[in-house]
């Protein structure tokens, strides 16, 4: 049974509601889940686990959210991460989410094979909403 950890930053709600699909996702293959906000996230549950999703919103400057999120995914820099499955979620509002692709190259160049990113802007919609529950579930099946 494959091993799947995800990790998220969420405020307002709405990268909490992509993590609560793509989780649903992930359930329905069978393969085992932690979900934890980051808050809660220990370098171990990455390290532990078969493939990976972080969720977080854009914030300041175009970035993942910096205070509690920034300063995990960056703790992966010179850790070994045997090109680790990798989905990368979040929404954003006026930025157009440009930075899921500064996120997607800073996490291949900690050794992250990212096989996916998706970014909502503001609320996702049912329809986004379905395409994060499919998200998980290519993970698990990765």
């Amino acid at each position: 049974m494959k091993k799947i950890t995800m990790i998220y930053w969420s405020s307002g709600g709405n990268v909490e509601v992509l993590a609560n699909a793509i989780a649903e996702g992930i359930k329905e293959t069978g393969a085992e889940l932690t979900i934890k906000h980051v808050s809660e996230a220990m370098v171990e549950d990455i390290t532990s686990a078969d493939a990976v999703a972080f969720g977080s919103p854009s914030m300041d400057n175009n970035r993942i959210e910096q205070h509690q999120m920034e300063p995990f995914i960056n703790q992966f820099e010179l850790l070994p991460n045997n090109n680790k499955e990798t989905l990368l979620f979040g929404s954003y509002g006026w930025d157009e989410g440009s930075f899921m692709k500064d996120w997607e190259d800073k996490m291949k160049g900690y050794g992250f094979n990212v096989i996916s990113t998706f970014a909502v802007n503001e609320s996702p919609s049912s329809k986004e909403l379905s395409q994060a529950k499919e998200l998980g579930k290519e993970l698990a099946m990765f």
